[in-house]
C-alpha cells in the first residue's frame, strides 16, 4: 500500500488529471503532473508542474523518481517511453494496457481474440479501406487506429460517393473499418480494478453504475444514471466490463463503451484505462468518486463505495456555451442559471481558450426521479 503523504505523479495535464489531482490531495496525497505544454489545468491544482515532451527519458525518468507511483489521464502517451521508466516506480495501469487501448486496431484484435462480443470489423492496414469497406458492406465508419477521440479520425460511410471522398481522406492512413450497428442506447460502465485485496482474493474489482450516454456530433453531451435499460441488460453490461478488466489485468481504472442491441445484446465499442467523461457524474451522485477510486486502485487501498446516491445527469460546458459575434469572444456563460438551481453542481476546468467543441467544465444534476433530472439539466443547458 502507498500511503498518504507520498507523491504521485500524473503524466497528462487536462482536466481528467486536475480532478485526480484533487481527489489526491484531499486524501493527503501530494501530485505532480508530466505535461509537455504548460501551464496546463492540472498544473493549476499540482504541487509540481513538469513541463517535457513524453520521449525526453531523462525528464521523464527524474520524475518517476520523485514519486511513489505514476498514472496517466488520458492513452495518447507513447507506450515505448513508459516501458523506460517502469522499472523505477509502480506504473498503472502497465504500458501493455496503454499499448492495447491507444490504437483502435490493436484493441479490436485483443477483443477478438479473448471472445468478447464487438462491433464487427476489418482492417486497412495498408492505406487504402476499399476492400475493408467491401468485406464489412455499407453502411459503416472508418476509424484511424491511432489518436482518435470525441469523433476524431472517423467518418461515417453511406455509399459509393461516401466511399470515394474517404478513400481520399483515409489514403495512407492505418485504420479500421466497423459495421453500422444499430442500437437503442450507448451506454459505458467504469471499472476500478485493485492488485490488493482482502481476504486472499488476487485483486479487488468494483464497478459503477452504468451510464447511459447522448452524444452530440460525436461528443459526450449527457450521461444519464441509472442508465434507461433492463437491469438484465445492466449486468450484462457490468459483468462484460468487469471481465475485460480482469482479463487485461487493469490496475487502476477501466472504462467500457457499449452499444444496447434491439435485441438487449451488449457489443464492446472502445476502452478507456483512466478516468471517463462519462463518469464525472460520480462527483456528486455516487458514495465515491471515480477519481478518488482511481487513486485507491493505484496506490492499493481498499476501494470506495460505488452506490448511487441519487439519479444523476452530467453535461457536458463545451466551448461553444461563450458568446460571441463575427468570430469574437462576447462573455462567459450565464453561470448564475446554474450556481442557482438546486441540487446542480457547476464543475470549472480552469482553461483560458473556449474553442467550439472543448470541453470547458461540466455541470450535474441530481433527482430523485431520473426523467425529472433529464428534463431539468436540459432546460438549464439551454438557458446557460
Amino acid at each position: 500500500m502507498i500511503s498518504p503523504g507520498n507523491t504521485i505523479g500524473i503524466l497528462g495535464g487536462g482536466q481528467l488529471g486536475r480532478m485526480l489531482g484533487q481527489a489526491a490531495q484531499s486524501l493527503g496525497y501530494r501530485m505532480q503532473v508530466f505535461e509537455p505544454v504548460g501551464p496546463c489545468p492540472a498544473g493549476a491544482v499540482a504541487n509540481k508542474e513538469v513541463n517535457a515532451g513524453y520521449e525526453d527519458i531523462a525528464a521523464l525518468t527524474a520524475f518517476a523518481r520523485e514519486c511513489a507511483v505514476v498514472t496517466y489521464e488520458f492513452e495518447n502517451i507513447p507506450s515505448a517511453p513508459l516501458e523506460m521508466i517502469a522499472p523505477h516506480v509502480p506504473l498503472f495501469p502497465r504500458p501493455g494496457v496503454l499499448h492495447v487501448c491507444q490504437n483502435r486496431q490493436r484493441e479490436k484484435t485483443w477483443l477478438r481474440a479473448h471472445g468478447f462480443p464487438h462491433v464487427p470489423y476489418a482492417e486497412a492496414l495498408d492505406g487504402e479501406i476499399a476492400p475493408a469497406v467491401a468485406e464489412v458492406g455499407l453502411p459503416c465508419v472508418v476509424k484511424t487506429a491511432d489518436f482518435g477521440y470525441d469523433g476524431k479520425g472517423q467518418m461515417k460511410l453511406i455509399d459509393e460517393a461516401d466511399l470515394t471522398k474517404a478513400r481520399a481522406i483515409f489514403r495512407g492512413r492505418r485504420c479500421v473499418v466497423e459495421r453500422w450497428v444499430e442500437f437503442t442506447a450507448e451506454v459505458s460502465v467504469i471499472v476500478a480494478r485493485s492488485s490488493t485485496a482482502a481476504n486472499g482474493e488476487p485483486s479487488a474489482v468494483r464497478a459503477f453504475p452504468v451510464a447511459e450516454n447522448i452524444h452530440t456530433d460525436h461528443i459526450l453531451d449527457f450521461s444519464i444514471v441509472p442508465a434507461r435499460i433492463s437491469e438484465a441488460v445492466a449486468r450484462a453490461a457490468g459483468a462484460l466490463a468487469i471481465a475485460i478488466a480482469e482479463k487485461l489485468e487493469v490496475v487502476g481504472l477501466l472504462a467500457v463503451e457499449m452499444f444496447v442491441t434491439p435485441e438487449g445484446g451488449v457489443l464492446v465499442n472502445e476502452l478507456a484505462p483512466r478516468p471517463h467523461n462519462s463518469g464525472h457524474w460520480t462527483l456528486d451522485g455516487c458514495e465515491t468518486s471515480q477519481f478518488e477510486q482511481h487513486v485507491r486502485a493505484v496506490c492499493g487501498l481498499p476501494l470506495g463505495d460505488v452506490t448511487l446516491r441519487e439519479p444523476s445527469v452530467m453535461v457536458n460546458i463545451l466551448g461553444d456555451s461563450w458568446r460571441r459575434e463575427n468570430g469574437s469572444l462576447l462573455g462567459e456563460p450565464n453561470w448564475e442559471v446554474l450556481l442557482a438551481a438546486p441540487r446542480t453542481k457547476l464543475h470549472l476546468y480552469g482553461k483560458s481558450d473556449p474553442r467550439p467543441g472543448r470541453k470547458m467544465g461540466h455541470f450535474t444534476v441530481r433527482d430523485a426521479d431520473v426523467e425529472t433530472a433529464l428534463r431539468r439539466a436540459r432546460e438549464l443547458k439551454a438557458q446557460l
